[in-house]
């Protein structure tokens, strides 16, 4: 099979039909894909190609056929090992809604005392509702809460439970979807055709598009917070090596 075909046979699957058959096939996939030109740096396996992912308009080599994470997964990785002492300090974590890319990988590390909550998934440790967390106050160091928050209609409750279970001196990443072209953040409950809400939010189960007042919300809740322009500090080389999206922001609070 050439290049060619193989690319327009993985253009004309749809998304979500796509993610499932990737968790099956991925040997596969990585083995056609197999090169040297780009690299997943969580487990260092490089290719001459990644897959497309996206609703809608399909983004063109973003997803690592081995771990399947995509440019947000490999910049919060990259910023983790670089940036912090995640991989090696004692910590307390709490992880929402963890994603495949690193779950197995987090869990296995013996210096992190690691907990993973969701209200639904079948593979989180503790069944919760993120506005009503079953734990105690000022309980954990670290908080991952990623891609999560526009999903819940309130966000400021939500907000105000990851403050309360942070320990003083703690910190979380929780990334979001973010429009920055928009100052203020949109968000619509009359919109309930699916089609329609992916259109405008991204994807039907969104209930919002975040703009850069997300920051101060945060801030408004008590969270001291560092806008992270993670690539800006990378070389250009490193951001098309590793498919970043070039000026994405990791959102890192602190209490």
């Amino acid at each position: 099979m050439s290049k060619k075909l193989f690319k327009l046979i993985l253009n004309t699957i749809p998304r979500p039909l796509l993610i499932r058959l990737s968790y099956v096939a991925r040997p596969i996939l990585a083995f056609f894909l197999k090169g040297n030109t780009f690299t997943d740096p969580i487990d260092g396996k490089s290719f001459k190609s990644f897959l497309p992912y996206g609703y809608g308009e399909q983004r063109n080599n973003v997803l690592s056929p081995s771990t399947l994470s995509l440019e947000r997964h490999r910049l919060l990785w990259l910023y983790l090992q670089n940036e912090t002492d995640f991989f090696s300090a004692e910590k307390k974590v709490l992880h929402f809604a963890p994603e495949q890319c690193f779950l197995k990988r987090f869990r296995v590390l013996d210096n992190l005392d690691y907990t993973t909550t969701d209200l639904l998934s079948p593979i989180a440790d503790v069944k919760a509702d993120i506005c009503n967390l079953p734990f105690e106050d000022n309980s954990y160091d670290i908080i991952l809460c990623n891609h999560v928050l526009e999903h819940i209609p309130d966000d400021t409750k939500a907000m105000q439970e990851l403050f309360r279970v942070m320990k003083p001196g703690g910190y979380g990443i929780f990334q979001i979807p973010q429009d920055l072209s928009r100052m203020a953040t949109f968000e619509d409950d009359t919109i309930t055709d699916k089609k329609e809400r992916a259109e405008i939010f991204g994807q039907y189960d969104h209930v919002r598009v975040y703009g850069c007042d997300y920051f101060s919300k945060l801030r408004d809740i008590g969270f001291m917070v560092n806008e992270e322009d993670y690539t800006a500090r990378l070389t250009k080389e490193d951001v098309e090596k590793y498919c970043l999206a070039k000026g994405e922001i990791i959102p890192i609070v602190y209490k």
